[in-house]
């Protein structure tokens, strides 16, 4: 990360919270405290007013900036209660694209909200099987790129008897059961549609080239031949 999306993430993320320690920063983003400091000078040099609070921490003067968009506490409370479900159910890099764009949320919330949604987070637990925290890859984001461009992905993938075979898939779109991510798919290998299970895949590229075949069935005809009803 460059020093200028350094202190974009900084200044974010003092704004999601009503003060933040040198040493949480230190540890969100990888660095020595002298380089918090130096970072926290420089955004006051930029004409950012953070000051600084014993015993406390650091915080943004509260109403620097416009608020462009105007979040009820009720509707910050549903989207901290999908954090913790994106935790069960996706992977890690839908989580961390979650996290960033609920830190922005934050950051338009007023203090008093600010402080509320840090009591219901400590305040709110969920227990998921233990097989959804075992699948854990970083694969969700790519495939939804390709899905969404209507490109080809690369993929190495890994059968249930531990065989292993390289694929090209036009990716038709992604379905959520039997507690798991599948990508359905044209794969080229087998000349017609495949149910890739995402946490059997041990790579994952996406090609950058457009589908081969003009049309794809959508998805919702594959969710009607589900092999179970969950």
């Amino acid at each position: 990360m460059n020093r200028i999306d350094r202190l974009f993430g900084i200044l974010t993320l003092l704004q999601s919270k009503k003060y933040l320690t040198g040493e949480r920063i230190a540890e969100r983003f990888g660095i020595s405290i002298r380089t918090v400091y130096r970072d926290i000078r420089a955004l006051n040099e930029q004409g950012i007013p953070v000051g600084f609070e014993p015993n406390k921490g650091y915080f943004v003067v509260d109403g620097f900036f416009l608020r462009p968009v105007s979040f009820s506490l009720e509707e910050a409370n549903a989207l901290l209660l999908m954090e913790n479900l994106v935790t069960g159910f996706a992977d890690k890099s839908i989580q961390k694209h979650y996290s960033s764009a609920l830190s922005k949320v934050k950051a338009v919330m007023r203090d008093s909200q600010k402080e509320k949604l840090e009591y219901l987070t400590i305040s709110t637990g969920f227990q998921f099987p233990q097989r959804l925290l075992n699948e854990a890859n970083e694969h969700l984001a790519t495939l939804q790129e390709a899905v969404t461009a209507r490109t080809i992905l690369d993929v190495r993938y890994c059968k249930a008897d531990g065989s292993e075979s390289n694929r090209r898939v036009e990716p038709v779109g992604l379905i959520f059961y039997a507690f798991s991510w599948h990508l359905i798919g044209w794969c080229h290998l087998r000349e017609d549609y495949r149910d890739f299970k995402v946490s059997r895949m041990v790579h994952v590229q996406n090609s950058g080239m457009p589908f081969t075949k003009t049309t794809h069935p959508p998805i919702a005809d594959f969710m009607n031949q589900l092999p179970v009803d969950y």
